[in-house]
């Protein structure tokens, strides 16, 4: 029987408070096969687990899912007994499953959490393609100054459209470590890995530096769903090969030729043909010797590189300060060609001849009449709602004119 492995990490709410003492128990076909107790740094020893055998996480089938799972019950004293459902267990593959234990209220005293399985053996939807992802004439409206990491970035966990699925605040490298474990498989080539840490790690920053959700109106980076965009598992298990990369090569990123920004790096799914990147056909280039950025370019084109961003301890936003009359930088030169944008399809908001960068009166009398046109209030300063507003009709001007002359 194969094995492979798993390290169980307890904390009360945050990394910060590791718990000592914790009961981790594991069970399987709801029998208990392993019971142990964490360490000072709220840790358990490495678990050896029977599992199936990697050759068949490394062909493309679909009779054998390509792990086994266990599920993971922790309890401690005071807090709520946690478990976690489907804890998945790869050949000769440490896994590593955090467990966030909460306090006792008047909620209840158990709480049970379901990890979703591998997009490569569980049936997701395909993505909503919106054409404007790969149009190389395609401008953001408002984009950051600079492709820059953040340390934390907000995960919806649903489609855009749902107001009632939560947002979940998640360290950088933990989402690029979460999302990568949930779309390829860790038994894969080293460079097949990097390949596709680079795609999902470009495509983060892409939503992140073209403010692609928060410019329409959505107080979040990006979504869970494959709909949209990457899959995301809410208390995922994390793979050891996986995570070792991703803390390598975090802050690497691909992009193509002049473009600034970061490739939006989508997978190929069964409703796209070419220029995506194929989690298999990676797999098969790896096998073959490619290194990561030949994998990439065999999928993106040759014209694609990897660039190095800077981290940022903030997260980063367009909008910075209230831009009104007297204002002279360049953030007033983008939004005044904006609004002269938006003047070729709402001609009722005036034009403002030559955009210099400096907020006079004809860009006074823009802005108030899109805050009219708009329903916003009418004070002819441009305040973070303006910004975004606007940023969020360009888009959709722009979109509309480029379908209709593409």
């Amino acid at each position: 029987m194969a094995k492979g492995y798993l390290k169980v990490n307890v904390y009360n709410d945050s990394i910060a408070n590791p718990i000592k003492n914790a009961i981790v128990t594991i069970v399987k076909d709801g029998e208990q096969i392993y019971q142990t107790i964490t360490d000072e740094n709220g840790q358990t020893e490495v678990i050896s687990l029977d599992t199936v055998d990697k050759s068949y996480s490394e062909e493309e089938q679909y009779e054998v899912r390509p792990y086994e799972t266990y599920d993971v019950q922790v309890s401690s004293l005071g807090l709520m007994t946690t478990q976690i459902n489907g804890v998945q267990i790869f050949d000769g593959v440490t896994s590593i499953q955090d467990v966030y234990m909460a306090s006792i209220d008047d909620v209840g005293v158990n709480t049970v959490k379901e990890i979703t399985p591998n997009t490569l053996w569980g049936n997701y939807p395909s993505n909503i393609w919106n054409g404007e992802e790969n149009n190389e004439e395609q401008i953001s409206p408002y984009v950051l100054k600079e492709v820059v990491i953040p340390e934390t970035i907000i995960v919806h966990d649903g489609i855009p459209s749902n107001n009632n699925a939560p947002n979940y605040t998640v360290p950088f490298t933990e989402y690029i470590k979460n999302v990568a474990s949930s779309e390829i498989y860790s038994t894969w080539p080293e460079e097949t890995i990097k390949a596709n840490v680079l795609a999902i790690i470009s495509f983060t920053l892409n939503r992140i530096y073209t403010e692609w959700y928060r410019s329409r109106g959505y107080n979040f980076t990006i979504t869970s769903t494959t709909t949209y965009d990457q899959k995301y598992t809410r208390n995922g298990t994390i793979f050891e090969p996986i995570s070792k990369i991703v803390d390598e090569i975090f802050d690497n990123y691909i992009r193509r030729g002049v473009r600034i920004e970061p490739l939006l790096a989508h997978y190929k799914d069964k409703t796209t043909e070419d220029n995506y990147l194929s989690q298999w056909g990676s797999k098969e280039l790896g096998d073959k010797g490619y290194n990561a950025l030949e994998i990439l370019r065999y999928y993106y084109g040759n014209d694609v590189n990897i660039y190095e961003a800077n981290t940022t301890s903030i997260y980063p936003y367009s909008f910075t300060s209230t831009l009104k009359e007297g204002t002279c930088n360049i953030d007033v030169y983008f939004l005044q060609n904006a609004l002269n944008y938006i003047h070729g399809s709402y001609p009722g908001i005036p034009l403002i001849p030559n955009p210099t960068g400096y907020f006079d009166s004809n860009t006074l009398k823009a802005v108030r009449t899109f805050q009219k046109v708009f329903s916003l209030t009418e004070t002819g300063e441009v305040n973070e709602q303006t910004w975004y507003k606007i940023s969020y009709i360009l888009t959709a001007v722009k979109e509309l004119t480029e379908s209709v002359y593409s």
